[in-house]
C-alpha cells in the first residue's frame, strides 16, 4: 500500500480502505511528529560528566541524541524523546540524570 493509497478514516470510508491496525505503512514516522509530549520522565545530559563516549547515541530509539558537526554531542532532542531511559542505563560516566517530566 504506497502513501498515497491511505485513506482518512471517516464515516464514509470503507473498511477495506484504511490501513489495517499496526501496521505502518512507510517509514519516518518518528520524524513526521513530534512526540515529547507523552514523556513522563525527561533526560538532563549532565555536560559536565560527559566523556564524549557516544554510547548513549545509537542505543536512542528516537534519534533524540544531537550530535554537532565536529562529532560531538550537544544535547537532547526534546520535540522527539520520549523519555524512555536507555540512554541513562547505558551511560558508564553517569553523564545523563532521569528527572520527571515538569508539565
Amino acid at each position: 500500500m504506497s502513501k498515497k493509497e491511505l485513506k482518512t478514516v471517516s464515516p464514509d470510508v470503507k473498511w477495506k480502505d484504511i490501513t489495517p491496525g499496526g501496521v505502518i505503512p512507510y517509514a519516518g514516522n518518528a520524524e513526521l511528529f513530534k512526540t515529547g509530549d507523552w514523556r513522563s520522565m525527561k533526560p538532563i545530559w549532565l555536560k559536565e560528566k560527559c566523556k564524549q563516549c557516544l554510547l548513549c547515541y545509537p542505543v536512542c530509539p528516537d534519534t533524540s541524541i544531537l550530535i554537532d558537526q565536529e562529532g560531538k554531542r550537544v544535547d537532547f532532542d526534546f520535540d522527539h524523546c520520549k523519555g524512555c531511559g536507555v540512554c541513562v542505563k547505558v551511560c558508564p560516566f553517569k553523564a545523563i540524570d532521569f528527572v520527571e517530566e515538569d508539565k
